[in-house]
């Protein structure tokens, strides 16, 4: 991905997606990547990302340790997902290819 979330690539981009639909904790974010994933990132993975964005001003912290987007970060996702769609415009035909 370009801008922002160059740091992990799609990592920073399904981070920031994610938290787009709710505010999370690390330990929530890992949870849901598993889930989708079918296997847990390390925290070593995680926190630094989180870090990162939180850094670039993209997330912020709140109460309980839960990060939430900033304004910068809902338009960085929005440039992000304007990217992937270009990229995958075709996605839908993709699905198909799944075994």
């Amino acid at each position: 991905m370009k801008g922002g979330c160059e740091m992990k690539g799609f990592l920073t981009f399904l981070i920031l997606w994610l938290i787009s639909k709710k505010s999370m904790t690390g330990a929530e974010v890992t949870a849901e990547l598993e889930r989708r994933k079918g296997n847990k990132p390390s925290p070593g993975t995680i926190y630094p990302a989180l870090k990162e964005l939180s850094k670039k001003g993209m997330i912020a912290s709140g109460k309980g340790k839960s990060y939430s987007l900033t304004k910068k970060g809902r338009k960085e996702l929005k440039d992000e997902l304007k990217t992937f769609f270009n990229t995958f415009c075709d996605i839908d035909d993709m699905k198909d290819c799944r075994t």
